[in-house]
């Protein structure tokens, strides 16, 4: 019984032993590659095609990304680690995209989010499947997971290519902004603004609102940029463009039924927004997705 004692308490020992050992981990992620591909507007209002681009950018010097999240999270999804960083907003001796950190021998997912920020637009990310935009709008997003196992102390150097999870809309006056509308209101009769980090595609289906404001001058044609994250990687989704005024009522409103989004692709709305004209079919879309041309309504 004392010898089958000790040799419980030796195999507690070591156990306890190897739990306490952290080992380094350095993720650079300013060394990631960030897709780009195929996310400017190829599709021109002539109905002719422009040819689609291909790029990778920094995060540290892309504009669109303005944060980064790191986050490592154990079998059992606790979170191992999770850190944010923001550009202009670093802790003393941070450099954007270099993160190192220590961690307990074990298999993680490594979670790492690029995105935009501004004001109240935080992303929040609880775990390796679900993560959030809490503020008013959502915002360019990147994302990638991978698998971690790390079985030894040797000191572990990560890397990984971001893409592109969600998918864009610009609405473009073809008329001159009026003087009192300053707002368009966009809303999205299905998508989201939460997602699933593994699989790039939206948790809710719900829709959302989302209002910003007009910087163009009076009588100046007008551009409103919306993000949404799609169930699948494309879907049909009916959207109502309306311009407010300073006191939140309604000068124009049309909704566009079955607008077609694809992630990491531009979809263009453009008609006259600010004159409710009887003339029928003044919206056009305009996708960027492949080669395609989607026409009049």
């Amino acid at each position: 019984m004392i010898a089958a004692s000790c040799s419980n308490e030796s195999v507690n020992d070591v156990e306890n032993a190897v739990e306490n050992i952290r080992v380094p981990v350095t993720v650079n992620v300013s060394g990631f590659s960030v897709s780009q591909e195929e996310f400017s507007d190829g599709a021109t209002r002539n109905g002719s095609v422009r040819g689609t681009t291909r790029a990778a950018a920094d995060p540290a010097t892309y504009d669109g990304v303005k944060a980064l999240t790191l986050a490592f999270y154990a079998g059992d999804g606790t979170e191992a680690y999770k850190h944010e960083q923001v550009k202009g907003s670093l802790e003393e001796g941070e450099t954007f995209g270099q993160f190192s950190l220590s961690l307990p021998m074990g298999s993680y997912t490594m979670v790492v989010l690029a995105y935009g920020k501004n004001g109240d637009d935080d992303l929040v990310l609880t775990s390796s499947t679900e993560a959030a935009y809490t503020g008013s709008h959502t915002r360019e997003t990147f994302a990638t997971t991978q698998a971690v196992n790390i079985n030894s102390t040797n000191s572990v150097n990560l890397s990984a290519t971001l893409n592109r999870i969600i998918a864009k809309l610009q609405v473009v006056s073809t008329d001159g902004r009026a003087a009192n509308a300053t707002n368009v209101r966009m809303s999205f009769a299905a998508g989201g603004k939460s997602f699933n980090p593994t699989t790039g595609l939206a948790t809710i289906d719900t829709g959302f609102v989302n209002t910003v404001g007009i910087s163009a001058s009076a009588g100046s044609t007008s551009s409103a940029i919306s993000y949404l994250f799609l169930t699948s990687d494309e879907q049909d989704v009916n959207v109502t463009i309306e311009t407010l005024d300073e006191d939140g009522a309604v000068l124009f409103s049309k909704t566009v039924e079955n607008v077609p989004f694809k992630r990491n692709r531009v979809t263009r709305l453009s008609g006259a927004m600010y004159t409710n004209s009887s003339v029928s079919g003044g919206f056009q879309i305009e996708t960027a997705w492949e080669d395609q041309y989607d026409g009049t309504f």
